[in-house]
């Protein structure tokens, strides 16, 4: 044990070694040079990374001076024309092919969305909960009208779209529920200040309750047109 703690240690102190090193100000170019050279620094960093990379990450490999959001504004407008494109979702950027290849992907590699999978009904739900989080299995049966299973925020939960949340103050103080990064990630979000605004909705006629429960969603959640499913045990 000592001795992996050991290798651990030295892995740490050679990554500082290297972050110290790294020459972030590029003081050495001009101008225009170093701006270039910041900006594959940047793409190259979320080109690589499996998950949206944060501000915060980016600003380890950038000079003080730079400004994160001009360089993404400037790597997207040469990437104008190409079939993918620099998105912010689920806190970060990441690289996103445009909605036009999906089903040349599709007919390649298959599909691994997992909102494909959802039922309506689990889209419904996963809107409950988006909006009016922290919210608790019997407020979204409340809601709905009929009994949402264990198994149903089970499969939910395993799907890594919600995650359990502080204990409600209600009786009993059972756990509420709130949605995930991979929500995000999935519906394409930033934060869920990117959610369209459910007041505003209402007012202009285009969400309701009543829409809510029977199916009657925005084409950007419905993931499908099937007739809504009963939820039920």
């Amino acid at each position: 044990m000592a001795e992996a703690a050991r290798r651990r240690g030295g892995r740490s102190d050679d990554r500082r070694a290297a972050d110290q090193l790294f020459d972030r100000e590029l003081d050495h170019l001009p101008p225009e040079a170093r701006w270039r050279e910041w900006m594959n620094c940047v793409e190259a960093t979320i080109f690589a990374a499996s998950e949206p990379v944060t501000r915060e990450t980016l600003g380890r490999i950038v000079g003080k001076s730079c400004s994160i959001e001009l360089l993404i504004d400037d790597i997207r407008d040469e990437l104008r024309g190409r079939p993918y494109d620099l998105v912010a979702v689920a806190g970060g950027w990441k690289h996103l092919t445009r909605p036009a290849y999906a089903d040349a992907i599709r007919a390649a590699v298959g599909g691994n969305d997992r909102t494909g999978d959802l039922t309506q009904s689990e889209v419904l739900v996963l809107m409950c909960v988006a909006y009016f989080q922290p919210i608790t299995r019997v407020e979204l049966s409340s809601f709905f009208g009929k009994e949402i299973s264990r198994d149903f925020i089970g499969h939910l939960r395993g799907a890594g779209l919600i995650a359990s949340g502080p204990r409600s103050p209600t009786p009993g103080a059972p756990y509420t529920y709130v949605t995930t990064k991979e929500f995000l990630l999935e519906f394409g979000l930033g934060t869920l200040r990117d959610l369209p605004d459910f007041e505003a909705l209402e007012d202009a006629g285009l969400l309701s309750k009543e829409k809510l429960l029977a199916g009657d969603i925005m084409p950007d959640f419905s993931g499908s047109q099937e007739e809504v499913a009963e939820i039920e045990d």
